[in-house]
């Protein structure tokens, strides 16, 4: 793609006749062309029919006939609505199917051509004539583009910004709009271009059409005279230009000072002073520019602007603005543009005023077509509507009565997860018969899944509470745990892990659990086993309290005896293995000791090696992998070495 020498309000008569607009989502299927058969000059010769599967004829009066038959006039209405042209035998077979005769319309030439017989046959064969659309053709709505191409035979296309055109234009009109742009204007066409950004503004006026010439003028005996031709006028031509620069955004920062002030707040620096100072002088000298060319504005057919959102306040949002915001001639530039100064608007304006040109024959577009229908996104399935939930039921509002007394649990159940016993014992004497007990059911509104306040005791494995609660509290430990309800998961701390190796077997889910199966840790449950040793009256602890076994004091005494005699018997073998291998090394054979002879050769041999230059074959190993610096100081270390050995054998 590049820029034409053509400018796009003085496009060739030639290339205008040939554009064609193109259409990527809604064109036709590519079909096999045929050629056209040729037409000759004379009334006779063979003529034929391109929409009628070229039927031919003899002579034009037999062509014209033709036309006005009911076959034909079906197929142009087929074809028009994107269905497939029959033959007349099968047109034939369709009217047969009617009940309504449609015969003798071709004899009639005042006749519509969207005849009721015509309209009938054509819904009634609706569904064998037309082919459901497409999902990758006909279902894509491509996104519009800046550009806007026509096509010109045989491989050239044109394309201008669509912001050159009016606003909201279909895109079957933009040919016409293109067209209409060739006309003339009396005092030609005129834009304004206004570009404001970091301090610097840039605006023009400019003449982008030549004006209309007035070729004839009367003389002062009201004779009509040819006027002299003058120097044609260039095709654009720059009426008012200016630009300015203040001081208003921080170097290297970005960002102006208003902007950064209604971010982090109004900044207190002499810098900010001054570009506050220059945001002010910027917005008045451009609204005194927009005043000074108030009128030159006023007839302006294109006003461009560059601005972002807070300048853009300075263009319009103000008593005397020579244009209010939703005026229709607003248009932002569709591209990138640098810094505003006066060669920018220069290149923006060659940019929209001149068409780009491309050459693809119609092979190659119809390739990109579909390689460009093919990376469109697919269209998103039709969102399904998903069932209303049931509404929760709501809470009824508590009085204050039921409000003190969750109060009352919630604070009961805190002090027994975090263990604090003095300050149970204390509510426990006091709220005992409010709460109903230091059995009572832990209310379902809590979320607990416990159903006791013994049970989330030996959960928590708090163990002075557990047995302040068994033994002088005498909570009840044969109640069982509330089994999980569907769909619930037990909790990973929770369940049948111990952290003991004489843990109880684990029990099986569904099965009855009481507060001992929720022990974790021996302690725990030796408290269980102690209480129903010392107090088998009071509970059925081996039956409904699912304890093992009792633990008496002589059944702990014999256990701790047993503990000692084993601590004892390892001892025992530790001292027993030390002892063999003490033996072991006295009966081992001493190794002899150096002799001095050995220890003379050492030094002779070391002495030997440093009196070489260089050094020995180490010395290559260990200069290996070393920079040519470092190399170069370790030789010079050797030879020094060496030198010094060699004068001390000279001394002695």
């Amino acid at each position: 793609m590049q820029n034409s020498q053509y400018h796009v309000f003085s496009l060739p008569l030639e290339l205008l006749d040939t554009l064609t607009p193109r259409n990527l989502v809604n064109r036709l299927p590519s079909r096999t062309s045929t050629p056209e058969p040729l037409i000759a000059n004379s009334n006779t010769g063979p003529r034929a029919c391109n929409i009628c599967q070229g039927v031919t004829f003899l002579d034009v009066d037999q062509q014209r006939a033709h036309f006005r038959t009911d076959w034909h006039r079906y197929n142009v209405r087929s074809r028009l609505n994107g269905g497939q042209t029959v033959s007349e035998s099968a047109f034939a077979q369709l009217v047969d199917a009617l009940e309504d005769s449609i015969s003798g319309s071709a004899s009639s030439t005042d006749e519509d051509d969207d005849s009721d017989a015509v309209n009938t046959l054509l819904n009634k064969t609706k569904r064998l004539t037309t082919r459901s659309p497409s999902p990758d053709s006909s279902n894509k709505h491509a996104p519009l583009t800046a550009i806007t191409w026509f096509h010109s035979p045989p491989s050239t296309q044109i394309g201008i910004y669509r912001a050159l055109l009016p606003l909201h234009t279909e895109p079957d009109a933009y040919l016409r709009e293109l067209r209409r742009m060739q006309s003339p204007v009396e005092d030609g066409r005129t834009w304004a271009l206004f570009m404001t950004a970091g301090g610097h503004f840039a605006g023009a006026v400019v003449r982008v059409s030549r004006p209309a010439d007035e070729e004839d003028v009367q003389d002062e005996d009201g004779k009509s005279r040819r006027k002299k031709s003058k120097k044609p006028k260039p095709e654009m031509e720059v009426l008012l230009h200016k630009t300015f620069h203040r001081y208003t955004t921080r170097r290297k920062q970005g960002g102006s000072q208003s902007v950064n002030d209604n971010a982090k707040g109004v900044a207190k620096s002499a810098g900010a002073q001054l570009r506050r100072y220059g945001e002010q002088a910027l917005r008045d000298d451009i609204r005194g520019l927009l005043k000074e060319w108030e009128e030159d504005i006023a007839g302006c057919e294109r006003i461009w602007i560059r601005a972002s959102t807070s300048n853009r306040r300075i263009f319009f949002d103000y008593e005397e603005a020579p244009f209010t915001k939703g005026d229709e001639r607003f248009r932002t530039f569709p591209f990138p543009t640098r810094r505003p100064t006066q060669s920018e608007l220069t290149r923006c304006l060659a940019e929209l005023t001149r068409p780009k040109i491309s050459h693809f024959t119609e092979e190659a577009l119809r390739a990109q077509d579909d390689a460009y229908l093919a990376s469109l996104p697919k269209p998103k399935p039709a969102p399904t509507i998903a069932q209303a939930e049931p509404e929760k039921p709501k809470q009824p509002k508590l009085s204050k009565e039921e409000e003190v007394f969750r109060e009352k649990w919630n604070r009961l159940l805190e002090m027994v997860i975090k263990g604090r016993l003095e300050p149970l014992k204390a509510f426990l004497e006091r709220e005992s018969g409010t709460i109903g007990g230091v059995d009572a059911q832990i209310p379902e509104w809590t979320g607990e899944r416990r159903a006791t306040i013994l049970q989330l005791a030996v959960q928590s494995g708090h163990e002075d509470v557990i047995r302040w609660l068994i033994e002088e509290a005498r909570a009840d430990p044969t109640i069982p745990v509330p089994l999980l309800k569907a769909g619930e998961v037990e909790d990973a701390d929770e369940g049948h892990k111990s952290d003991a190796s004489d843990a109880a077997h684990a029990v099986p889910r569904g099965s009855r659990q009481t507060a001992y199966n929720l022990a974790r840790s021996k302690p725990v449950r030796d408290i269980f086993r102690r209480c129903a040793a010392a107090h088998p009256d009071w509970w059925d602890w081996l039956g409904a309290a699912r304890v093992p076994s009792a633990l008496s004091q002589e059944m702990e005494e014999e256990r701790d005896e047993k503990k000692k005699v084993r601590r004892k018997g390892l001892k025992d073998r530790v001292k027993e293995r030390e002892a063999r291998e003490k033996e072991k090394e006295k009966e081992r054979p001493k190794t002899p000791p150096v002799t001095k002879a050995v220890i003379r050769e050492a030094p002779i041999q070391a002495n030997s090696t440093s009196r070489r230059l260089g050094g020995g074959s180490g010395a290559v190993d260990g200069v290996a992998g070393l920079t040519p610096d470092m190399r170069a100081r370790v030789e010079r270390e050797q030879r020094a070495r060496a030198a010094e050995a060699r004068m001390k054998a000279l001394g002695r």
